[in-house]
């Protein structure tokens, strides 16, 4: 039977205790839970928790987790000051949702965009937590948002996107979440798709670059570059280039020699990474860079 007690960043399961419990549902990636567990861990290091907000049957759900998908409660808010970037977590649906305040109305009232939802509503300020990583039994603090707004207007639109384009292009498909494809556009299809051929993506024949359609959700022009001449911070976000495209990650460890471990919470995967491998972490939300500044 698998043990909890030998790692420290693992004291937190005993049952009893409560969690937060992440969705393998495609459809809820970015999601967490709230829940407690009742039984466990299992040959398999799984552990069963009884959700606090989801139901069936009349009931409250119990389920088998895997302990990769669980972490503790975050520390308690205290702080319900929110503004324009930040990232935070929404409580919807039963669970917390990871996103982003993209505009902040009278009330206040805050407006958060879903990555991968690809959709953003409306939450008042206690609704709202700023967003947290548990790593490796640390938790990550949140970000610090620089925003580049236009002068006129607290919203921006939408890029369109002519032929010919240098852009990166994303993908919802297992495996590749938070992954970003350096891609040409080739040609506009109606008003929300794009027809595009991938720079370093290849046919499985590997006669060609691979082409394919995609939704204007999922196309960005390329970041600015940012010149780093200092190191990356120990839980700055930043963006890896690795099986050809650059992945979303945080620096989990700082090595030697200029050298660093990224992890990837899509993956659940630790790598290492020379310094000239990383880029600054940043989104494009709504026709606007959002920059992940240094912890």
């Amino acid at each position: 039977m698998a043990s909890s007690k030998a790692n420290p960043a693992r004291s937190y399961l005993k049952i009893g205790a409560e969690v937060e419990a992440t969705s393998v549902d495609h459809d809820l990636r970015g999601t967490l839970f709230p829940a407690t567990i009742i039984a466990g861990p299992s040959e398999s290091n799984k552990f069963v928790v009884e959700y606090k907000n989801l139901q069936e049957n009349d009931e409250s759900l119990r389920e088998e987790v895997d302990l990769a998908l669980l972490r503790p409660f975050p520390p308690p808010e205290h702080d319900y000051s929110f503004d324009f970037g930040d990232e935070v977590d929404a409580f919807f649906s039963g669970g917390w949702w990871e996103g982003v305040i993209t505009e902040v109305a009278e009330g206040p009232t805050y407006w958060v965009y879903f990555r991968f939802a690809q959709q953003q509503f409306s939450f008042q300020a206690e609704e709202l937590r700023h967003h947290r990583e548990w790593v490796e039994g640390t938790w990550l603090p949140p970000r610090e948002w620089s925003i580049k707004k236009d002068a006129n207007s607290s919203r921006a639109t939408m890029k369109k996107f002519k032929k010919g384009t240098p852009v990166e292009v994303s993908s919802d498909e297992d495996g590749f979440q938070g992954a970003w494809f350096a891609a040409t556009v080739l040609n506009a299809i109606g008003q929300e798709k794009y027809l595009i051929e991938y720079r370093s993506l290849r046919t499985e024949d590997d006669t060609n670059f691979l082409r394919e359609e995609v939704d204007i959700q999922h196309i960005r022009p390329p970041p600015p570059e940012i010149v780093m001449a200092c190191d990356f911070n120990l839980n700055e976000e930043v963006d890896a280039f690795y099986n050809d495209g650059w992945w979303e990650g945080v620096i989990s460890r700082v090595l030697k020699g200029s050298r660093y471990k990224v992890y990837f919470k899509g993956t659940k995967d630790e790598e290492e990474f020379q310094h000239s491998a990383l880029r600054p972490r940043l989104d494009w939300i709504d026709g606007t860079w959002v920059r992940a500044s240094k912890v």
